[in-house]
């Protein structure tokens, strides 16, 4: 029988308590850490995201990274949001052809970002080793599939 959520369940509880409850609260707690140790050095989420996807993508318009990172924006205004920040920043710059590209300061940016969101990762995964991380993530990637509506 399915369980309220209860945050002190015991282990012989844990099978029945619902996911929504608990990934919910794994997303906030996680987002919370990153997005405060962020704040710390002057930086979003958003920009963060931005920044390494114009890396990865170098020569990107606007329309094309906000497209791309559509699905984890809270919303549509998010990451064009995020580029005209960057812009203002000289972290990014325009060619003539709109596309985007990573400036001397905005490498530099990355680098130290990357250097927070990995300590950041290790303390998160402190104590998980990586077979039981890649266990609950295909855990998830699971009930993500079984919630899709039944075709036909």
């Amino acid at each position: 029988m399915p369980a309220t959520a209860d945050p002190f369940a015991a282990d012989g509880a844990l099978a029945a308590q619902p996911i929504g409850y608990w990934s919910g609260a794994v997303h906030k707690a996680v987002v919370n850490l990153l997005r405060d140790a962020m704040a710390g050095i002057d930086v979003t989420q958003p920009q963060w995201w931005t920044l390494t996807r114009v890396d990865a993508g170098d020569g990107l318009t606007r329309e094309a990274v906000a497209a791309q990172l559509a699905d984890v924006a809270e919303s549509p205004f998010e990451v064009p949001r995020a580029v005209d920040q960057l812009l203002h920043r000289g972290w990014i710059e325009r060619d003539e052809a709109r596309r985007l590209h990573l400036t001397g300061a905005g490498r530099a940016a990355q680098i130290r970002i990357r250097a927070l969101v990995t300590d950041l990762r290790a303390r998160i995964h402190e104590g998980i080793p990586d077979e039981e991380y890649v266990a609950a993530l295909k855990v998830m990637q699971r009930m993500i599939a079984n919630s899709r509506p039944a075709a036909g």
